[in-house]
């Protein structure tokens, strides 16, 4: 076989669509015509077609250290895939083996991601926020040979729990500074050594691993949340993967190969960031920018403007932080320049609206809206090519859905696990609306296990795109995914006549009171912070409970650098303090006075209004507390994609929980 060439796209006999073990293989789920009836294609087959079609297209695009872009054509991606390969080999990379990936977003993670699948392991993302413990889990259960690292801090870890480590031959650090420790002779390296190493004699071994390479065999793992016990790893085949991303790419409306730009700056360890930013990337010969390590607390928007991306996706937090700064700037018009910008957002809303009823019409105020007025806007953020805003992870609120309707920014919404290999739903502008996740996406089939007379009950899901099985545990396994290859996904929903899925609950987060009353807890979360937007989290207690009750916190200014909340209050708190006759700046001062009485009494109001529009008796909040500070990821609330971990703080509010209900 000729130097640096992919192998044949073999199918290896299975005897079941699902396995636990590495070395083995899985029946892909391949089905008769159309998009599911698509011929199986590897990984490296992926990079191979768009480095042959787009050879000097920009792959990827990443300030230097003089914080200037630098750009990666495709030809250089599938070379600099195919060094670092044969680098790891070198290093002792070994065929059913895992490189962890222990790092913010950058080119290196893409070439770590993909180099590992093309020397026959199995790459495994390590979110930057776990401990050394949960670090030691991944690497662990996953046998990695390699560890790559972006920093010092992330590589003090490693070498905490290295000793416990049999695997583990290198350690990989990207960034200065260094330790003294980093040095090739003790399994550490600077990524720069790895650069300048002679590999040319690995490019037999290199092409031997591609040529006995397997579609239906695992080529990377993905790590659940680990909020109820140790995170289970996901197993994911070549199949899954790339079909996955060409059959989310083909709901985007026109998407054009060679044409788009991404930006990356959500944690790859998550399944759709690296569904996203890599294989769909790959798949449709997209351009991908990379953010700084500080997106996620204010910088994304200067990405952005620098970008210009053609599809942007989002979870929740993102959109209500870019909403946050937008009405923090709308506060700052007066007079006629106010009036304006209402009255262009009010027409474009009502323009959307007109569609989503079945009415579609575009009249000369919504034109003069779009094209002079919100153009503007659309310009400011750097969403002005932007044709596909869409949002995972976690439930978005429809009133939130409707500001970025009403700047004329539609965000779809996507529906998925790390069990799906990212969307399996995915809303479309052709029927939308603010409460459905959309139809299954081409090729995918979803239905409702055992409804009640409501048509509500689990939903579950079959496609090429569900997971080979949790690594090393059949039980769990075998508890997921049913003997007609059906995945049970723990959520609660139904689907409409018109095929379109609305999720309601989550069997495990659904709070059921000692009343028996089911309640999704989200939807009474989302009345109360649509009723006083200064609350930044609302969380939903009762389970089990005679009566409902809330933990509430208020929005405070977030530190730049670690992302933990401080002790100074956000704009909008400030502004409603004000309304109440309240001149606090601080959080803490709330908190010295009582809480505060009139503070109290303002939120118990807004929870009264919310409960206004409450289904039942049952699923009104009866009492709260006010948190002594907002949820975050450094303080535990929060996940790496800013979801609420649920169980985390019922457990860390457990005093205060009670004391609701002995009062």
């Amino acid at each position: 076989m000729p130097a640096d060439k992919i192998g044949p796209n073999r199918v290896m006999p299975a005897d079941s669509h699902t396995n636990t073990e590495k070395d083995q293989y899985v029946k892909l789920r391949i089905g008769s015509d159309g998009i599911a009836g698509q011929d199986p294609i590897s990984v490296p087959t992926l990079l191979n077609r768009s480095a042959r079609d787009y050879p000097d297209h920009p792959a990827l695009v990443h300030k230097n250290a003089n914080n200037v872009w630098e750009t990666v054509t495709y030809s250089e991606y599938k070379a600099n895939v195919f060094k670092v390969a044969k680098t790891f080999i070198k290093l002792g990379l070994q065929p059913r083996h895992s490189v962890g990936i222990l790092a913010f977003n950058c080119p290196e993670w893409f070439y770590s991601e993909l180099a590992a699948i093309h020397a026959g392991g199995i790459a495994t993302g390590i979110y930057t926020t776990n401990s050394a413990d949960a670090v030691h889990h991944v690497l662990h259960t996953s046998e990695a040979n390699i560890v790559i690292v972006d920093d010092r801090k992330q590589m003090d870890k490693v070498r905490a729990i290295r000793h416990k480590l049999p695997h583990l031959k290198a350690a990989v650090q990207l960034y200065p500074p260094f330790d003294p420790y980093v040095k090739r002779e003790d399994g550490y390296y600077r990524w720069s050594e790895l650069e300048e190493m002679d590999v040319d004699e690995y490019t037999e071994e290199l092409n031997n691993r591609l040529a006995s390479m397997a579609i239906n065999e695992c080529c990377n793992l993905v790590f659940t949340s680990g909020t109820v016990g140790n995170p289970k790893g996901v197993m994911l085949s070549h199949d899954n993967i790339t079909w996955d991303a060409l059959t989310i790419g083909k709901r985007l409306p026109g998407i054009q190969y060679g044409r788009e730009v991404l930006i990356s700056y959500l944690p790859l360890s998550h399944i759709a960031a690296q569904c996203v930013d890599i294989f769909l990337a790959l798949q449709f010969a997209v351009t991908v920018y990379f953010a700084d390590k500080d997106a996620l607390k204010g910088t994304l928007v200067k990405t952005l403007q620098e970008a210009r991306p053609t599809r942007f996706l989002g979870v929740p937090r993102v959109y209500e932080k870019i909403q946050e700064k937008m009405l923090q700037v709308g506060a700052q018009n007066s007079g006629i320049k106010k009036m304006i910008a209402t009255w262009a957002k009010s027409v474009t809303l009502e323009h959307h609206m007109s569609i989503i009823e079945g009415n579609p019409s575009t009249s000369w105020q919504y034109k003069l809206a779009k094209n002079i007025i919100l153009k503007k806007v659309k310009e400011a953020l750097g969403l002005d090519r932007c044709q596909t805003l869409a949002s995972a992870a976690a439930p978005m609120s429809p009133d939130l859905k409707k500001y970025f309707m009403s700047l004329d920014l539609p965000v779809m919404e996507a529906f998925g696990m790390s069990e799906t290999t990212g969307a399996q739903h995915l809303t479309h502008q052709d029927t939308y609306n603010f409460n459905t996740i959309g139809r299954a996406l081409p090729g995918c089939e979803t239905k409702i296990h055992e409804p009640d007379e409501k048509g509500h009950g689990e939903i579950c899901m079959r496609s090429r795109n569900i997971f080979m099985g949790y690594l090393n545990d059949p039980d769990k396994t075998r508890d997921a995914v049913d003997d007609d290859g059906w995945l049970h996904s723990g959520d609660i929903g139904y689907i409409d006549e018109r095929g379109l899925l609305y999720i309601t609950g989550r069997l495990k987060e659904l709070i059921i009171t000692a009343g028996g009353e089911n309640i999704p807890p989200v939807h009474v979360e989302h009345l109360v912070k649509n009723e006083l937007s200064c609350i930044s989290n609302a969380f939903l207690v009762g389970d089990q409970k005679k009566y409902l009750t809330m933990l509430v916190a208020l929005k405070t200014e977030m530190d730049v650098d670690s992302g933990a909340p401080m002790d100074e209050l956000h704009h909008e708190t400030l502004a409603w303090l004000k309304i109440l006759g309240l001149d606090y700046t601080k959080l803490s001062q709330i908190h010295a006075a009582g809480p505060c009485s009139k503070v109290l009494k303002g939120i118990e109001e807004a929870i009264i209004r919310a409960n206004k529009y409450s289904t039942s008796n049952a699923q009104k909040v009866q009492k709260f507390k006010l948190l002594p500070h907002d949820f975050s990821v450094p303080t535990g609330e929060l996940g790496p994609t800013l979801k609420v971990k649920r169980n985390v703080v019922a457990k860390m509010y457990e005093e205060l929980i009670e004391s609701m209900y002995k009062e």
